[in-house]
């Protein structure tokens, strides 16, 4: 017998000592006497050793149940009485079952010695069996423990949109991981220092074995410290498929449900070697952004005549005030730090500009405390782009309604101003060109 298993004796022994095992046990023999009597067998010693087993496994499996009964009848008035969120949940995981199962073992390990001979070889193999059970149902008993207190992370609201499940995971894994080591030991009969000293020649298949989860465990580590990602965020990762919610977190992938409703599975470590992009950061200000152009044809691009001010100030009362400041002050004043409209009246395409800034600052649901922006691009051979710039509402249904809105209007009212937007020729151009008389033709 090792040291490790003479270890395991030691502590069941003083088990032995503290519950009157001895006097438990006699008694129990004495009634089988009388029951191999009763029934005429012979009292043998190998059959008064098997019956004894039966006898105690039975009488484990009921002293397991009694505890289980009265720990839960316990837990449940507790429960009642305090409304606890902690005990509803121990109740919903059967967390005290599970570990209620560790008391059968450690019953029938107290009073097996008292069926066999010290040297009896059935005496060796029971206990050895026994110990085995033993470690993996203190084990199991671990691992609820470990879902539990993760459940109760993951309710609260600071916490539950964390990758803690990663962590779960690897905290199951080192559980598993000693509970091999332990039951190689006794099945060897060494200590678990000599038994892991013996795997160092298998080192490097365990390493490619595990090399998914030691790299997701790492990754999910940087993932959390540095409050990457979290379940819910919308992520898009350029190098993958993966456009969507992020729904699970685990040891060794990432669950992206895309917009589709396809689901992307990614490695975590995939998310720390390579970039993606988080949208939380736009979710969490409550404003998105807009950016786009629209093309204008240059040769519409004209300076502005007395006429087309006046259509202008009739027809878009707001923008007269504009019109009549620029010409009184020559320009119009700018602040950067300030959401003002912007423009000029030199061209029309500067007027346009105004008015699309005045559009965007009256729109319901623009942000106006979030930069707005009409400007110019450089000029392209698609013609001149006119870029707006601005942030709406985060709900992407209203998003893409403003921003179509936005186009829709340009396009309604760029004829207002003699501007034309860009478009490549086409079979219309030609058919318009043909109805048109032969002198205007150029």
């Amino acid at each position: 017998m090792c040291k490790f298993q003479q270890y395991y004796q030691v502590c069941f022994t003083m088990l032995a000592d503290i519950i009157p095992t001895h006097q438990a046990a006699q008694w129990l023999l004495t009634h089988i006497d009388r029951l191999l009597d009763h029934l005429g067998l012979d009292r043998a010693k190998g059959v008064e050793e098997w019956v004894y087993v039966a006898v105690i496994v039975a009488v484990a499996l009921l002293a397991g149940w009694i505890v289980r009964r009265c720990i839960l009848f316990v837990a449940k008035r507790f429960v009642r009485l305090r409304d606890s969120a902690a005990g509803r949940l121990m109740l919903e995981q059967h967390l005290l079952t599970k570990c209620s199962h560790v008391i059968p073992p450690l019953v029938v390990l107290a009073l097996l010695p008292f069926a066999f001979d010290t040297s009896s070889p059935m005496l060796r193999l029971f206990r050895l069996a026994l110990y085995v059970y033993t470690v993996v149902v203190v084990a199991m008993a671990v691992c609820a423990v470990l879902t539990f207190v993760w459940t109760r992370f993951d309710e609260k609201e600071n916490t539950n949109n964390l990758p803690l499940k990663g962590v779960l995971n690897v905290g199951k894994g080192i559980v598993w991981i000693i509970v091999a080591v332990i039951i190689g030991s006794l099945l060897l009969g060494k200590t678990p220092g000599a038994f892991l000293a013996g795997l160092g020649a298998f080192a490097a298949a365990l390493m490619l074995v595990f090399k998914d989860t030691i790299l997701g465990f790492v990754a999910g580590i940087q993932l959390s410290n540095n409050d990457m990602l979290h379940v819910g965020d919308w992520i898009v990762v350029p190098s993958t498929m993966a456009n969507g919610i992020v729904t699970d977190v685990s040891l060794t992938a990432v669950k992206v449900r895309n917009w589709d409703n396809t689901i992307v599975t990614l490695p975590p470590y995939t998310l720390v070697s390579t970039s993606f992009q988080n949208w939380r950061g736009m979710s969490q200000s409550g404003a998105r952004q807009i950016c786009r152009s629209v093309n204008f044809e240059a040769y519409t691009v004209k300076r502005c005549d007395d006429d087309l001010l006046q259509r202008v100030s009739a027809k878009y009362p707001k923008m007269k005030a504009f019109i009549d400041r620029a010409k009184s002050a020559g320009k119009v004043d700018y602040d950067p730090g300030t959401a003002v409209v912007n423009g000029t009246i030199e061209t029309n395409l500067g007027l346009f500009r105004a008015y699309m800034c005045q559009y965007l600052l009256d729109h319901p649901l623009i942000v106006t405390d979030q930069q707005i922006l009409v400007r110019l691009l450089a000029p392209t051979t698609t013609g001149i782009p006119l870029q707006i710039w601005c942030f709406t509402t985060t709900a992407w249904t209203a998003y893409e309604a403003v921003q179509s809105e936005i186009f829709e209007h340009i396009a309604a009212v760029c004829g207002d101003f003699d501007l034309r937007l860009f478009n490549y020729a086409s079979g219309m151009d030609t058919e318009t060109v043909e109805m048109l008389p032969a002198d205007s033709r150029s």
